[in-house]
């Protein structure tokens, strides 16, 4: 174990662990817009750097690993100097229009320059022409908004392993986009999603049909219906505060008929009828790949009789969401 001290705080950490995540072991919070739990840690936002005795600069705590008896201050006047400094900058380049945001309520960036009581940025200049994305029916890609953080780079290249956004040119010209900044549906983006769900400014956002629901609930002259997934019965309460799992179909129910809605309807039969046909088409893909359809007269053998199976086309997998069926 190395032992290092944090805020004049003794923290014991195993070797190997990053400044970032020994100062959050040890009950420390410190600000980050690159880092995630999965993928490599570039320290590529700059946001999370700390002072360090002996260190002539201000190293990244995302990607710089602790060392025995380190003495460390995560916000320090000078750190404190430091990130209004990278904010500001990062502000100065950030189409903020935050008013019109899907993130203007959980904005990672917009909550850490409120913490460092940064309400305009001091530096203005040109900024790149942005650049809407709206190629995909899943996916908005806002350029404007980008801080070029790397998350949705190291979440689709990393994690998902789909390899759709990469960072294109450098310095001023750094853009985060499709190889040769094409559009997402130029590439092999399977719309899965998770660039957006990472994405700590809005710049990826999922496509908004609110407007289009709108105007289908004030016409007299269609009848409008809603048709929910089983898991929303019990996700919906997360959103509302709820503790997980709760369930509020009633709720639901009540508030999307309050809303204008002439019917709603459940999937949950429907997905019950699913289940059985996928296992009826496992069971029968057993017998026939590994049997060679013993017991069901197709071959006339038994199940010791395997020489006539098939070639076999297993595992089966089955999924109903459009991302994973894109990427399969």
């Amino acid at each position: 174990m190395y032992s290092v001290t944090i805020n004049g705080t003794r923290v014991d950490v195993e070797p190997g662990v990053s400044i970032l995540d020994a100062a959050r072991s040890g009950g420390f919070t410190v600000p980050t817009l690159c880092a995630m739990e999965h993928g490599e840690k570039l320290g590529a936002c700059r946001v999370c750097v700390v002072e360090v005795d002996g260190a002539k600069s201000l190293p990244a705590a995302c990607s710089t690993p602790v060392a025995d008896g380190m003495v460390i201050r995560t916000h320090s006047p000078r750190v404190r100097a430091a990130r209004r400094t990278v904010v500001d900058l990062l502000l100065s380049e950030h189409e903020g229009n935050c008013q019109f945001c899907d993130r203007s309520t959980d904005c990672e960036l917009k909550a850490i320059a409120f913490d460092l009581d940064l309400s305009e940025p001091r530096y203005t200049g040109e900024k790149r022409p942005a650049h809407i994305d709206l190629s995909t029916p899943a996916l908005v890609r806002d350029s404007g908004k980008c801080i070029k953080c790397r998350r949705c780079v190291t979440i689709c290249n990393e994690v998902q392993q789909v390899g759709a956004l990469f960072p294109q040119y450098r310095g001023y010209e750094t853009e985060i986009a499709p190889a040769f900044a094409a559009d997402l549906d130029d590439v092999a983006c399977v719309q899965c999603g998770q660039c957006a769900a990472v994405c700590p400014v809005g710049a990826i956002s999922e496509q908004n049909h609110i407007e289009g629901v709108w105007e289908a609930l004030g016409d007299p002259t269609k009848h409008v219906v809603v048709q929910t997934a089983p898991a929303i019965r019990a996700a919906l309460g997360e959103c509302f505060g709820l503790p997980p799992g709760t369930v509020v179909t009633g709720k639901m129910i009540t508030a999307l008929r309050a809303l204008g809605f002439d019917a709603v309807f459940d999937t949950n039969f429907a997905a019950d009828l699913t289940i059985m046909e996928e296992g009826t088409e496992l069971l029968t893909r057993l017998k026939t790949n590994l049997v060679g359809g013993a017991g069901d007269g197709a071959t006339g053998g038994d199940a010791a009789a395997g020489e006539h199976h098939a070639p076999t086309a297993l595992p089966m997998f089955t999924s109903c969401s459009p991302g994973w069926i894109n990427f399969a």
